[in-house]
């Protein structure tokens, strides 16, 4: 039986690794491990019979890796705080501080950056607007606390701010590395003007874990 082409294969493992959230849900999160890792042998056993290029056996098979962490292992922290007590709260709290720290990096950073924050991943970052950001993640988990979520204390709104808020800016930070090191200015054309989905979520994708296992653990 004769084995796929590489892009074949490639799509086949997107695929897959869009199901691997689905093991998030229920008790089915308890089988997530033995997914990941058939998942990871599955890649691995693949290139170790298909490859005829050994100069870019490693770069294609970690690629595909990458492909089952970065995105489905990172989003389905999103499924896991759903379904702890408060989660509805928790996911709109968890745009509402992405979404505010972007707005106040990028409003602050227009009027007043001045220091490259990391010109080599984002040229027109600022130490100043990612000072900013870090102000409009606090003022939005203080709106949080003061509207639909009063369970939240001061406490909770500093911390946030000060760790997921700079993990949402670093998650983008992280998307914008990815795409220079593939030359492409855009991670995909479904969303025109926006970058491709994956510029919407590059944030999300950091700062869920984060607050999941605050949630989780620490609150």
């Amino acid at each position: 039986m004769a084995l796929p082409s590489r892009k074949s294969a490639g799509r086949l493992f997107a695929l897959s690794g869009a199901f691997l959230p689905l093991f998030f849900f229920g008790q089915a999160v308890a089988f997530f491990p033995a997914a990941l890792t058939g998942a990871t042998l599955g890649v691995a056993l693949f290139y170790l019979f298909r490859i005829d290029d050994l100069k870019v056996a490693a770069p294609e098979c970690a690629l595909t890796l990458a492909g089952f962490l970065y995105v489905p292992l990172l989003l389905g922290h999103l499924i896991l705080m759903r379904n702890l007590s408060h989660g509805v709260q928790l996911i709109f709290l968890l745009f509402l501080l992405v979404m505010s720290g972007d707005t106040g990096a990028y409003y602050v950073g227009r009027s007043l950056g001045r220091r490259k924050l990391y010109p080599l991943v984002s040229p027109n970052k600022s130490v100043e607007g990612a000072l900013g950001g870090l102000a409009g993640s606090l003022l939005g988990a203080v709106i949080a606390g003061r509207t639909f979520f009063p369970e939240l204390t001061m406490g909770d709104c500093f911390l946030m701010a000060l760790v997921i808020g700079p993990l949402g800016q670093m998650g983008d930070l992280f998307e914008s590395l990815l795409k220079r090191s593939f030359g492409v200015k855009d991670s995909g054309t479904i969303i025109p003007g926006h970058g491709g989905i994956l510029d919407r979520l590059d944030s999300i994708l950091f700062a869920a874990p984060a607050l999941y296992y605050y949630a989780r653990y620490l609150a």
